[in-house]
């Protein structure tokens, strides 16, 4: 057992590495809550991660990315693969929940019991991807699944976020809302392993198609001669046209990847970049929370114009290391 946790937790832990829904569910909200037990929980479980396929999928509101989820977790059902998702949405005003529920969305595949699905709220995160949700991801890969779908909201950096996250980004567009044009300005060509033109029983989609494939090979979007270039899939969720289409990109992908010898290196690059994240942020609690009087002594002065923003930021810093070394 691990000496940060009770043996209630330990029991938690046990729960997860058999599989079981309830103890998956306790454990997503204890670190969704970021409850005191959390980390512990994180660190405790670490260790059987690292197994499952992370796949990122998001783009503008309206383009029927819980349909295509839903229609992907079958496919990838029928294919023998276990499948967890993570539908990242706008937090609750009143609860501080997550808001749109896809979950009520994908009723029909929640009932599957190699299907796992959780809504999660962004709480207050600018970019759209809740803070939690590598944790919770962390979760669902040590029980044990092969999949793990994160759905984000769509909006602000959450592309970007998600590319930082996921193994392989599908970016999902609709052909009626000038998405095409978003794409190209919106610096999705950055991002996405794989365009998806859902929806594509409607006018515009072959147009949104050629306009996509084109924005790809602009000057300004090439890249390195060895490099993956994003390829282009129609689908039809609601119906479930192109699905077996897309999954065989993504996984065209990850084949990519693995033979160039980048997936590993990508999964460094991403840890590293949260292992930045966590650090900024644990240090910004800790500054806030444990200099609280310096911290509005030194806002009363940088008011006063008695010291800049700059050097004001540095003496709290510096405060705060004399106070750690002290401590060691």
């Amino acid at each position: 057992m691990s000496p940060s946790l009770s043996k209630k937790h330990q029991k938690l832990v046990d729960g997860i590495q058999a599989g079981k829904k309830r103890s998956i569910a306790r454990a997503i909200t204890i670190v969704e809550n970021d409850e005191e037990t959390a980390a512990a929980l994180i660190e405790a479980l670490y260790g059987f991660s690292g197994k499952a396929f992370v796949l990122g999928i998001t783009g503008p509101p309206g383009a029927g990315k819980s349909t295509l989820v839903a229609s992907t977790v079958r496919e990838f059902r029928a294919q023998g693969k276990t499948v967890a998702v993570i539908a990242v949405d706008p937090t609750s005003p009143y609860s501080g929940g997550a808001l749109l529920g896809d979950r009520v969305r994908m009723d029909r595949v929640a009932a599957d019991d190699g299907v796992f699905i959780r809504s999660m709220a962004t709480r207050g995160n600018l970019g759209g991807l809740s803070r939690k949700t590598v944790d919770a991801a962390i979760v669902l890969d040590s029980a044990g699944y092969d999949i793990v779908i994160i759905e984000t909201v769509g909006v602000g950096q959450s592309e970007v976020e998600i590319a930082s996250t996921a193994d392989t980004t599908v970016v999902v567009l609709s052909p009626e809302a000038g998405d095409g044009i978003q794409a190209m300005k919106a610096g999705l060509m950055e991002v996405a392993d794989v365009f998806c033109v859902n929806k594509s029983d409607r006018d515009g989609a072959d147009r949104l198609v050629r306009e996509i494939q084109n924005a790809v090979m602009l000057p300004s979007n090439q890249k390195e001669e060895s490099s993956w270039y994003p390829t282009v899939i129609k689908t039809q969720a609601r119906a479930g046209d192109g699905v077996q289409e897309l999954i065989a990109a993504v996984k065209s992908h990850e084949a990519f990847q693995r033979e160039a010898g980048r997936f590993e290196s990508e999964r460094v690059r991403n840890t590293r970049l949260r292992i930045g994240r966590i650090a900024r942020d644990t240090l910004t609690d800790r500054l806030s929370t444990g200099h609280q009087q310096l911290l509005d002594q030194l806002a009363e002065e940088v008011v006063a114009r008695k010291k800049t923003p700059y050097s004001a930021a540095t003496e709290l810093i510096e405060q705060y290391l004399r106070n750690a070394h002290k401590a060691d």
